[in-house]
Order: C-alpha cells, then structure tokens, then sequence
C-alpha cells in the first residue's frame, strides 16, 4: 500500500471509530449497532492477575462477552427500554480516541472485493452519574478488526481491554 494509501485508510478507519464514540456518547444505539457486523465478537476479557488476562471468552470470565451482534442488540433493547435496573438513570459519557493505528490489512477472497483491517488505539470515558452525582474514568485499548465493506467499515471482532478494572459502580457498553 503506498504511503498515500495508508494515510488515507488510517483516516477512514479514524472516523470511524470517532463515529462509533459519538454514536454512543449520544445514546444513538441504532447507529452504533449498525456499525458492527451480525456475527461480530464483542469481548471484555477479565484480568486473571496484575499481568495476565483471561483468553478464552467461552471457558474463563469475561466481563462482557458477545458471541453475535444479536447479544449486543439484546443488551441494547434493554437500556433502552429501561428494563435494566442498573441502566435505569443512565450516564452521560464522553468517549475520547486516540493514538490510532493500523496493524494490519488484508485483502478477502470472494466474489465481492473486501478487506479486513486491524487496529489498535487507547480509549477514555469520562461518566457522569446523575444519580450519584459522581464522575468515573475508565480507560484501554481497543483491538478492533473491521471489515470494509460496500456501505463502509463494520466491526467483525472488538475486544476492549480495560486498564483499570477496579469498577466502582457499573459498568455497560456505553462505559467502553
């Protein structure tokens, strides 16, 4: 890919993720849905020590663990339809990205051109609690595997490695 290429890539894969963030600090669920594949993998590995994480979504503890879009979706109708008592006031978030960078592509077989982009950044949530009239930080990294695709970038796998999971309160897919 020459130089150009890569800039330009590193820009759209960017916005992306800028999207993905304003898509969820605005509580704009439907959008930031679309913006993952249907057999996507959402993981939050849990820490085993100071060291060392969990590796295996389907046999250790995950925070948060989605095998499909459809258990994304499912948590998603139950914030919003405030059948979850933990997301009953929800937070207002600000997710802030940074130092993006693209650790690979490759190009799909099939009769249809794709390609599958991945990436790594850091990621902050600052979270105001209404309820609580408190502030919490969160903050990570991002390993992301996209798709680009004919409507644009979706995301075939995330895992959110969070850096500080002493979690005072909840925590939900908006915290990320």
């Amino acid at each position: 890919m020459s130089s150009a290429g890569a800039i330009d890539l590193l820009a759209e894969v960017t916005a992306f993720l800028h999207d993905e963030a304003l898509a969820l600090d605005e509580r704009r669920w439907a959008d930031w849905l679309a913006l993952f594949c249907p057999d996507c993998e959402y993981w939050v590995p849990a820490w085993k020590s100071e060291d060392e994480q969990t590796t295996n979504p389907r046999r250790e503890l995950s925070l948060i663990y989605y095998p499909a879009r459809a258990g994304l979706e499912d948590r998603v109708w139950r914030v919003d339809s405030r059948r979850s008592v933990a997301s009953a006031v929800l937070p207002r978030t600000q997710h802030l990205i940074s130092n993006v960078r693209v650790t690979a592509v490759r190009d799909l077989p099939g009769p249809d051109p794709m390609r599958e982009i991945d990436l790594r950044c850091e990621w902050t949530v600052h979270q105001y609690l209404p309820r609580e009239r408190s502030v919490e930080l969160f903050f990570g990294r991002y390993q992301q595997c996209l798709v680009q695709v004919a409507g644009g970038l979706r995301t075939r796998r995330k895992k959110i490695v969070l850096l500080n999971d002493y979690l005072p309160a909840r925590i939900d897919f908006y915290s990320l």
